[in-house]
């Protein structure tokens, strides 16, 4: 201990007491006393919200054509020429490809010719048979040439017949040789040029692809619990009405919304008209076809899509923005200014989300004022300067 010289006990403390007195007299006119003047923290506020929110279902899937029709070559031959334009739309019965015919008229004329000669035998066996029947009568002839006359003129029909057949069927191969549209549609690019041969493997048998897009399809699957959601709304909305199966078909989940790649909305609503008979166990999947109009043609086979199915409205339900939301040990919280601006937190039940907010099923009356950032620097009873979000 230092000593000062010519200090008594009663002269130290006079001493220590001048000089802390101006220490913190000057502390307090300078010093920063925390909890009486520092600034309260800002945080960004939301208002809880009562609102009817609509409950989606989304599904993937891809389009198709309400009809694919492979136009196919049904004979083997060169390939003559293409007569459409790739990529158009096309008449039902107009002209699309030319077969080499050649080969397929030889033939008919072949057939032609066995038809003239089976006939010619015909008449024979006829005239034959004319002759010797009023001799077996008279017992000029034997029975056994009466039964060969009767056997050679029953030969001779069938081989016309047989002659007949064969001239029909090299007039249809003929007709194969010239391919028409089968259908009103969309025709996409040829597996097949002029001089290519078709028709049999490892050539092109199918020459390309046909598609009626006005309406157009879209196949989705759905998840095992996601059907039985849909089907349960299908049948509370009809309740007591007895509907038959294809009633039922034709009207299964209507008011479907069509998604694109995108983002943009289709402006035309569709509704389902054909599905599986079974859930896929392989996959757990239910598989959905959906109709939508297409009158612009906008849509093609084979686009991206996703189909927005409504199936339930929770009406005056209370809903706050999903970031408010912070999770501890699997409860769900969010915090509160009250109108002391004082934080203090309130356990809520989740309900379904819906884009980037969230249903509040209990702990909220939908009055109040949560903290949507910030949350990491705030405490309960803490003292806040809330701002509203934009």
């Amino acid at each position: 201990m230092i000593r000062t010289p010519g200090l008594n006990a009663a002269g130290v403390k006079r001493l220590i007491v001048a000089i802390l007195v101006p220490v913190v007299f000057l502390t307090a006119c300078d010093g920063k006393p925390a909890d009486s003047v520092s600034p309260a923290l800002t945080v960004v506020v939301a208002g809880a919200e009562r609102q009817d929110v609509p409950l989606f279902i989304d599904m993937v899937g891809t389009t198709l054509g309400t009809q694919d029709v492979p136009i196919r070559a049904r004979v083997e031959g060169f390939l003559d020429s293409i007569d459409f334009q790739e990529g158009t739309f096309v008449k039902k019965g107009e002209l699309l490809y030319t077969i080499d015919p050649q080969p397929f008229q030889a033939k008919l004329v072949g057939a032609q010719s066995q038809l003239a000669a089976s006939q010619t035998m015909l008449a024979k066996s006829v005239s034959d048979l004319a002759r010797i029947k009023p001799l077996a009568e008279m017992k000029a002839v034997s029975a056994q040439d009466l039964d060969g006359a009767v056997a050679q003129e029953a030969a001779a029909r069938a081989s016309v017949s047989a002659a007949e057949a064969g001239v029909d069927l090299a007039e249809i191969e003929l007709s194969y040789t010239r391919i028409f549209a089968p259908i009103d549609g969309l025709i996409g690019l040829t597996k097949a040029k002029p001089g290519e041969f078709v028709g049999r493997e490892p050539n092109p048998v199918v020459l390309n692809t046909l598609s009626d897009i006005d309406p157009i399809r879209v196949r989705f699957s759905i998840s095992e619990r996601e059907y039985l959601i849909m089907a349960r709304t299908y049948l509370a909305k009809h309740k007591g009405r007895e509907r038959s199966s294809a009633e039922r078909g034709e009207n299964r989940g209507s008011d479907l919304e069509l998604i694109l790649a995108d983002g943009t909305i289709h402006p035309h609503k569709g509704r389902a008209v054909a599905a599986s008979q079974a859930i896929n166990q392989d996959t757990g999947t239910y598989t959905v076809e959906a109709s939508f109009p297409n009158p612009s043609l906008l849509l093609l086979p084979g686009q991206f899509a996703r189909v927005r199915a409504r199936y339930e409205v929770l009406a005056d339900v209370v809903v706050i923005p999903r970031k408010a939301v912070s999770e501890l040990q699997g409860l769900f919280r969010v915090y509160v200014v009250k109108e002391s601006d004082e934080v203090a937190v309130v356990e809520i039940e989740l309900g379904p989300e819906t884009g980037n907010d969230v249903v509040v099923k209990s702990g909220l009356t939908g009055s109040e004022s949560i903290i949507v950032e910030g949350i990491q620097k705030v405490r309960p009873g803490m003292k806040v300067n809330p701002v509203t979000a934009e």
